[in-house]
C-alpha cells in the first residue's frame, strides 16, 4: 500500500495575490491555473522547486466564515514545513525579496529551521534537516 496527501489547502483572500507571494517571492511553480465556471472560482495548485508529491491548493475565500480563517487556519501555530536542501541559500534568497521572518534562524537536533509567514500571516518552517 502506497498513500500520499498531494494537496493542501491553503484559503487565501485573491489568488492573483497569492501567486505573487508563491511564485514571485518564493519560487514555487505554478502547476495549474484552470477558471471552474459552473463555480466561478479557479483551480490554483503551486509546488515548491523540486517537489513531486507535495503541493498547494490555493483556494479563495468564499463565505465570511473562510474569510475569518484567512491567516489563521491552524490558531497561529507553525501551519506547514518547507524542506529545503540548502537552508542558507533560500533564506538569503527570501530576506532579499521581503519574505518576513519571525525567528531567526537557529540550530535543532533536527536541523537548520527559521520561522517565516506568508502574505497572510500563516506561519512557516523553513527547515533543513540533519542528514
Amino acid at each position: 500500500m502506497k498513500q500520499s496527501l498531494g494537496l493542501v489547502s491553503l484559503v487565501v483572500g485573491d489568488y492573483d495575490e497569492a501567486l505573487e507571494f508563491f511564485v514571485g517571492k518564493l519560487g514555487f511553480e505554478l502547476v495549474e491555473d484552470t477558471y471552474v465556471p459552473e463555480q466561478s472560482k479557479r483551480w490554483v495548485v503551486v509546488s515548491p522547486p523540486g517537489a513531486t508529491e507535495s503541493r498547494l491548493l490555493l483556494a479563495r475565500a468564499s463565505s465570511a466564515e473562510q474569510v475569518s480563517r484567512i491567516g489563521a487556519q491552524t490558531g497561529g501555530r507553525v501551519f506547514l514545513f518547507l524542506h529545503t536542501d540548502d537552508f542558507w541559500r533560500d533564506y538569503e534568497r527570501y530576506k532579499a525579496r521581503g519574505v518576513e521572518f519571525v525567528r531567526p534562524p537557529r540550530q535543532e537536533s533536527y536541523g537548520t529551521v527559521a520561522v517565516f509567514t506568508d502574505l497572510y500571516g500563516n506561519m512557516w518552517d523553513l527547515l533543513q534537516p540533519k542528514g
